[in-house]
């Protein structure tokens, strides 16, 4: 249900125009000036160019009051759904029945079962509490009558404090100096020790289109060829343009973008093993800022913990200017097997 598996078993083969609309029907465009997100440099796209995971990948279709259809789904190599799909199109069918001056701050999901990518998902949204300051929504996903994912998403009204602090943005090269993973991956593929394998598995990865773009700070790290620290570290941006403004989208979008490839942190340290089963379990994710989610952000994460065929992954969301986005959790299954030892005839 994550990429996890698609990351491991890609590095071991290879070593609508929409807006998130309001209660009423309304589109919620919010015009505080906390809402421009960072000072970042322009993305290199054009505003005609609308983003896919606007247009098709998060684009629910209303069927009656806090009931929802999901019909667009990318589908990576397991066949199953893509969790984090199911995590932000929960929470675009949540922030649809709160008003425009809430925004999202924390969501908590528990992955019950496996997706089915051949039918649509149903997402049911429980007003569990209008408060003055605090509105919580409840979303249950649903096909073939069973819930796959269970959600709760609280939002909140946006209040001046004094009390401010975060950790800081490490220290890595710009966007701009670093390849892309379909570059690394033409890369590498040009080498000309390549094994078959190896071009197999690669050659799938870039035939398998994804709607975000991800640039690795340590490109090593996707092929995995020595023990590392749990630790990664990539910048990230969706695909396409979607524009300032919609806070409610863009933590949407940021809810899809922060499952990408986030379990396989916890295989980094071992190399000589490769997931046979890798989905996950749940995830929460908290958001501190405004941003724009198709413009680089760096995605920090690290696993404090695995063991008992389970892994604990970590994850900070930045914004270039260094302003601390959103903070990620997921526990996952990592039932793992040996990496068979490459012949030496």
């Amino acid at each position: 249900m994550n990429m996890a598996e698609r990351e491991v078993d890609a590095s071991r083969d290879a070593s609508e125009s929409t807006h998130i609309n309001d209660h009423s029907g309304g589109s919620v465009s919010p015009e505080s000036p906390e809402d421009e997100g960072s000072d970042s440099p322009a993305p290199t796209y054009t505003q005609d160019l609308r983003s896919v995971l606007v247009t098709s990948v998060l684009n629910l279709e209303k069927l009656d009051v806090d009931l929802y259809r999901g019909t667009h789904h990318w589908v990576p190599r397991s066949q199953r759904l893509f969790g984090g799909q199911i995590v932000g199109q929960a929470l675009v069918a949540a922030a649809k029945s709160v008003d425009d001056n809430l925004y999202a701050h924390s969501l908590h999901c528990y992955f019950v079962r496996a997706g089915d990518p051949k039918v649509p998902v149903l997402y049911q949204v429980d007003r569990t509490r209008d408060g003055r300051s605090f509105t919580v929504r409840s979303v249950k996903a649903i096909q073939h009558g069973k819930p796959i994912l269970i959600c709760q998403a609280s939002f909140h009204m946006l209040q001046p404090s004094p009390l401010q602090h975060q950790f800081t943005m490490p220290v890595v090269p710009q966007p701009e100096d670093l390849l892309t993973v379909e570059q690394l991956i033409q890369l590498y593929l040009s080498k000309p020790d390549v094994e078959e394998n190896a071009k197999h598995g690669l050659n799938k990865l870039l035939a398998n289109e994804v709607p975000i773009e991800i640039k690795p700070v340590n490109p090593e790290q996707l092929y995995r060829p020595a023990a590392t620290e749990p630790k990664k570290l990539f910048w990230v941006r969706a695909r396409g343009y979607i524009g300032e403004g919609n806070m409610k989208l863009h933590c949407c979008v940021a809810a899809y973008v922060s499952d990408f490839a986030f379990l396989g942190t916890a295989l980094l340290p071992f190399p000589n093993y490769k997931a046979q089963f890798a989905a996950s379990l749940d995830h929460a994710m908290w958001f501190h800022s405004t941003f724009r989610s198709d413009e680089w952000m760096l995605y920090e994460c690290e696993s404090p913990w695995a063991g008992s065929s389970r892994g604990l992954v970590q994850g900070r969301l930045w914004r270039r200017d260094g302003v601390l986005a959103a903070s990620c959790s997921q526990e996952g299954v990592l039932r793992v097997k040996p990496v068979p030892e490459p012949s030496k005839l």
